[in-house]
């Protein structure tokens, strides 16, 4: 079994790289030939564990992420990786980088597909480590050459943007409020832990597409009802999950501002059953819970990769 760091993932899984890893993934989704299991929360006395599954035909694997939240220290997640053929297990990953990777990259799958082709200015609600790739798969799906970014710290703020622009080459501008990020973007990203919404719908110019990434609890609502109401397109990785864990949609759906049949998946996008830009003046939103099979994809990828190379160590098991 091959072990990696996080460090090795960072070096191995560039985001671009990973947009198009899940791509190829939401394809597969469309094709019918992935299982993905929704997240499950295993209480503990401080806490709890959280435990995802999925397994990709195409990739010969399956696997699962898990890790633990609210026991008073930071997260350490690890994937596990099976051979589906084999049934023995050949990759343990370090998963905090790749799960921020492929949490950008899923956000850069649906500004592919249902941002608008001109779009150039992006705006970034959030300065913590997932929104840098946030940003970097936003730049690698469009031609953004401006960028602004809002959160509550100046301090904070003003640095994203400063190792940003390094980063990326792009101007990038810290700004004092999220209506002031979002007043000319033609991609909103907002990657938060905020039970509120973080800027106002009623906000947004025509033609925008909303990257929704930070929530994955019903207690929490980073978009806010007007954004719901005026969207023309609302896309989920996975509705069945969405309806577990969305706050945004939840909550709404509950006060009949918005029905789950309107939703499509983006694997529906993806694999052409349905558009992702009604017409150009449509404001288009994607609802990011993450799924395990999105872990599963990007720890193959990686494990692939890192044979290649030569890089990991090998223990028996």
């Amino acid at each position: 079994m091959l072990m990696l760091t996080e460090d090795e993932v960072r070096d191995l899984l560039p985001v671009i790289e990973c947009v198009d890893v899940l791509d190829n993934l939401f394809k597969e989704i469309a094709a019918g030939s992935v299982s993905n299991m929704n997240r499950y929360r295993v209480p503990l006395p401080r806490g709890s564990m959280q435990v995802m599954a999925g397994m990709s035909s195409a990739s010969g694997v399956s696997g699962l992420k898990t890790y633990v939240t609210g026991a008073g220290a930071p997260s350490q997640m690890v994937v596990l990786l099976f051979d589906i053929i084999t049934a023995s297990p050949i990759a343990l990953i370090a998963a905090n980088a790749l799960g921020a990777i492929r949490t950008g990259a899923a956000s850069g799958v649906a500004t592919r597909y249902m941002a608008r082709d001109e779009a150039k200015i992006a705006a970034i609600i959030g300065t913590g480590s997932q929104a840098r790739t946030q940003l970097a798969a936003v730049a690698a799906t469009r031609t953004i050459n401006h960028a602004f970014v809002y959160s509550r710290t100046q301090e904070k703020r003003e640095r994203f943007a400063a190792e940003m622009a390094s980063e990326l080459g792009i101007t990038i501008e810290a700004v004092a409020t999220a209506e002031d990020a979002i007043a000319d973007a033609d991609v909103v990203c907002t990657i938060t832990n905020s039970r509120e919404p973080v800027f106002e719908g009623s906000k947004l110019k025509p033609g925008t597409h909303v990257n929704a990434a930070g929530s994955n609890g019903w207690i929490r609502r980073e978009i806010d009802d007007e954004t719901i109401k005026r969207s023309a397109l609302i896309v989920c990785d996975d509705i069945s999950d969405a309806k577990i864990e969305c706050g945004e949609l939840i909550w709404a759906a509950e006060r009949r501002i918005f029905r789950w049949e309107t939703a499509v998946e983006l694997s529906d996008v993806v694999g052409g059953r349905t558009t992702g830009r009604p017409a150009a003046d449509s404001i288009t939103l994607f609802e990011s819970q993450g799924l395990a099979v999105e872990d599963v994809a990007a720890g193959m990828y990686v494990y692939r990769k890192a044979l290649e190379c030569g890089i990991g160590r090998q223990v028996d098991f």
